[in-house]
């Protein structure tokens, strides 16, 4: 089986927040769709090991924030990469409560939907929750997050928690010690030593061996070990 084949359906980012009793978490989604109109219905599929599955099997309630086109790819690792179990990914992210009593995160969403879970389907790996919106608002302005900007334009990879989740191909080794890159074991993300990490300190022409070792991952904050050469 071919699946690449699977990389042409479209899909959107989103954070999806659940919790309750003062147990907060958000983690990124994107296999999520509207199922019927009216009643408003839709549908998010969640892996059963994340905290936010947990969160909405005990609450029945989760907050769809949808992404905008330009939020950082920080932003998106804080949420896609990092464990609620051990980060408080809302400490310091602008939220407000709705009618739900789960966090609406506002930085960087164009549009939240508070729904209330009606029915579960298991899927392996992964549930399948059917909600009700109960309420819906537009809080931004620009163009939404799609799945494919996030990793044609911004060079994003899935987690390997996410449904849509395939393992690269090996690719040609190099040999070249300036254009050698190195792989973020934890989030995918790539150096490229041609464009460096600016936002890190790290100038453009910098080869990986000469990164600091205090350097971290900007995406997911894994230390420089966690990083493996391309094959």
């Amino acid at each position: 089986m071919n699946k690449t084949a699977f990389h042409k359906i479209s899909y959107g980012l989103y954070i999806i927040t659940s919790g309750q009793d003062g147990k907060f978490n958000g983690q990124i989604a994107n296999s999520l769709f509207q199922v019927t109109s009216n009643p408003p219905t839709v549908a998010v599929s969640i892996n059963k090991e994340n905290y936010t599955h947990e969160l909405i099997t005990a609450s029945r309630k989760f907050v769809v924030s949808v992404l905008s086109q330009d939020t950082p790819m920080t932003f998106i690792g804080l949420f896609g990469f990092k464990s609620g179990r051990s980060v408080d990914k809302l400490k310091d992210i602008k939220t407000k409560t709705g009618v739900t009593g789960i966090p609406i995160v506002l930085d960087n969403v164009l549009s939240f939907i508070e729904a209330e879970v009606e029915n579960e389907m298991s899927c392996g790996t992964h549930t399948i929750f059917f909600a009700k919106a109960v309420e819906a608002d537009i809080i931004g302005e620009g163009e939404p997050l799609t799945y494919a900007y996030y990793q044609s334009v911004k060079g994003g990879k899935s987690s390997q928690n996410a449904p849509t989740y395939i393992q690269d191909e090996p690719k040609a080794k190099t040999t070249s010690k300036v254009s050698a890159r190195y792989v973020c074991s934890i989030c995918g993300y790539i150096y490229d030593p041609e464009k460096g990490d600016p936002d890190g300190g790290i100038a453009p022409g910098t080869a990986f061996e000469d990164i600091p070792d205090s350097w971290t991952c900007p995406i997911c904050g894994a230390e420089k070990a966690k990083f493996e050469k391309e094959k």
